[in-house]
């Protein structure tokens, strides 16, 4: 009778390891996070930014636009890699400002998308982002389908998230939300009952910053430096050639060479190296 009621208890021990480890498995995700956008990232660590906080500057023209900036900066400070919202230093085309990220909204024209992430990067072992610019087309933004909170949050979210040298989690539009702005979707805020809310960042994204900027000290380990200082606090032009006058917004031919696809197939991401060696890596976020 002892030796059966001992086989029982183990029996009921392995039992619970095993459901452990299972409950272990689907409650932390955040192990191995993997959607770096390559293998781009600022030449900062979390001890940087919270000294002096990575600068994302508010070009933007309507309140509504500038409630979803602010609110992406907010969700974004969760992560270990600090922001905050600044007075925009740009010009009606959008162009870049060394050590920042600038971040606009116009009617960029019926050309397919609705937002776009640009940053400019050392090549070599470093590729460390030197300054950025987010774009937002009101010309669908302004359509009933797109001019609500939810589609704003969500595409100024992910596009400031790819600034910060974030991928996509998913890229197909019709599968179950996961809860994070990176995931694309066309069903933002969840609405339809069972989805999740698709407007702000999840853990999973601040584990992969984590894994990128979690580090003590910044690891600039390359002779050319970085454009931005380091720092976050560059205020100062970039060069014409580095402010990206070649790329034309509504041709993609002139975005360089694609060099991923969505999961419809369309070219998402396309590199352009320049005469001066800094590459521009364009995310384009196209309508479904």
């Amino acid at each position: 009778m002892i030796k059966t009621l001992q086989k029982h208890k183990i029996l009921l021990l392995g039992t619970a390891l095993i459901a452990a480890v299972a409950f272990s498995m689907v409650s932390t995700p955040l192990v191995g996070a993997d959607h770096a956008w390559g293998k781009y990232h600022w030449d900062l660590s979390q001890v940087d930014t919270e000294a002096s906080p990575l600068k994302l500057g508010n070009n933007l023209t309507t309140p509504e636009w500038e409630s979803s900036l602010k609110g992406a900066s907010t969700d974004w400070n969760g992560s270990v890699l600090k922001n905050k919202v600044v007075a925009g230093d740009s010009d009606a085309a959008c162009s870049p400002t060394a050590g920042r990220v600038e971040v606009c909204n116009s009617e960029y024209g019926l050309n397919g998308w609705l937002g776009i992430a640009q940053i400019w990067a050392t090549r070599g072992r470093s590729s460390h982002i030197t300054q950025g610019t987010v774009l937002l087309n009101d010309t669908y933004f302004e359509m009933p389908e797109y001019n609500t909170s939810a589609w704003r949050n969500l595409v100024t979210c992910q596009e400031v998230g790819h600034t910060f040298g974030l991928g996509h989690q998913d890229e197909d539009f019709n599968n179950t939300n996961l809860g994070t702005c990176m995931d694309y979707t066309n069903d933002p805020d969840g609405s339809t009952p069972g989805q999740l809310n698709n407007e702000q960042p999840n853990e999973h994204d601040f584990a992969m910053l984590e894994s990128i900027y979690g580090h003590l000290n910044s690891t600039d380990s390359d002779n050319g430096g970085s454009n931005g200082g380091g720092n976050g606090n560059g205020n100062g032009r970039g060069k014409p050639a580095e402010a990206g006058a070649n790329i034309d917004l509504d041709d993609p031919s002139s975005w360089g060479q694609a060099v991923k696809k969505d999961a419809l197939g369309n070219n998402s991401v396309y590199e352009k190296v320049l005469n001066n060696g800094t590459v521009i890596v364009t995310h384009v976020t196209w309508l479904n």
